[in-house]
């Protein structure tokens, strides 16, 4: 056994404090997200009223203004196509020009040969 299912062991024998506590925080992450994400069309909502109410528009209190989602779905379409456009076209083409280089004996292989192995053979 190791000294960490040791320790584990001496402090909660059965692990259910970890999955209690795990399931917890799960439980209320999720709680708290799907309440910001149901009250955000609310808030645009609001926003949007009180906008047009500021420019002398009528609008009623129980009035929808949301946007139907095919209408969002259409806007997101034209709005990436547009900026799909804004790239250059490329040709594709890679070019690679071969440059000569005049000789070098530091590149040589025959200078790396090692030229003393025949005198140890002599």
């Amino acid at each position: 056994m190791t000294l960490f299912s040791i320790l584990a062991a001496a402090v909660d024998p059965q692990g259910w404090t970890i999955t209690i506590v795990g399931w917890a925080i799960v439980l209320v992450a999720l709680i708290v997200l799907s309440s910001i994400f149901s009250s955000i069309p609310k808030i645009i909502n609001y926003f949007t009223k009180r906008k047009l109410r500021r420019e002398g528009k009528k609008v009623k209190v129980d009035e929808d203004l949301s946007i139907a989602g095919e209408v969002n779905a259409a806007i997101a379409m034209a709005l990436h196509l547009h900026f799909a456009e804004m790239h250059d076209e490329e040709s594709n083409v890679i070019t690679i020009k071969k440059i000569t280089k005049r000789y070098s004996p530091w590149s040589s292989k025959i200078y790396n040969m090692n030229t003393y192995q025949n005198r140890y053979r002599q």
